[in-house]
Order: structure tokens, then sequence, then C-alpha cells
């Protein structure tokens, strides 16, 4: 490992439950670089299938993580078991449906709200 940083072990919830990992990351790798790691892996029987990194958003310990950002700086170590795995969600962005025609992917719609609104909770309780 780079600069002799133990590597950081990480497990992907989807989400229906289902886990992509766990696996062992160097601390320097990239949140750009995790999510083409879960695209190479994806499964092929889950309905939504993310297309390029930009369809998915990784969520580590209520914070939406930023693609130019390492798995260190994204690392919130409090509640931490040192060595242990660590899960980060992920969220597909659902795809954008054409504006004349009705959405044809209205499960995957359905997520990205509950998404957003957990987000808008997470928020308000994080600023009480």
């Amino acid at each position: 490992m780079a600069g002799g940083k133990e590597p950081i072990e990480v497990r992907f919830r989807l989400f229906d439950g289902t886990d992509i990992g766990p696996t062992k990351y160097d601390p320097s790798t990239t949140v750009s670089a995790l999510k083409e790691f879960i695209l190479a892996r994806w499964p092929q029987d889950k309905d939504i299938s993310p297309k390029t990194v930009n369809d998915l958003k990784l969520i580590n310990a209520g914070r939406i993580l930023e693609n130019n950002r390492t798995l260190a700086e994204s690392r919130v170590p409090v509640g931490e078991v040192p060595g242990g795995v660590i899960t980060m969600h992920v969220v597909v962005r659902p795809p954008q449906a054409d504006k004349n025609s009705a959405c044809q992917f209205p499960q995957a719609e359905q997520m990205w709200m509950h998404h957003t609104l957990i987000r808008r909770l997470l928020d308000a309780v994080q600023s009480v």
C-alpha cells in the first residue's frame, strides 16, 4: 500500500439490501474509482442498473461522497471499529425520462425521491 497506510475494507450496500464486497482499498483510492469498481461488479439480475459513475451516489455515515475525494478523506472515523468493514450505501440516480413521454422507471424515481427526503431529514437533524 502507498505510504505504508493500512488498506480500508469497504462493503457497498445496494438499494435492495444486497452487497458488493467487502473488498480492501488503498486509502488514496478516489470515490470515482470506487464507483468504477461498483459498475464493473454490478449484478446483472437487477432491474435498475447504472450506466456511468454519475448515475451512482455513495453515502457514508449520512454524507454523500464527492467523486474527486479519496477514501481516506471521505472516512468518518467516529463509530468505526479499527480494522472493521465500512458499509457504504449505493444510490442509483434514475434515468432521465424523455420530456414527451411518461417516466418509464417509476420505481427508480420513487427511490430517488425517498433518498432526497432522507437526505433532507438527515440535514435537518444535523443542524439541530
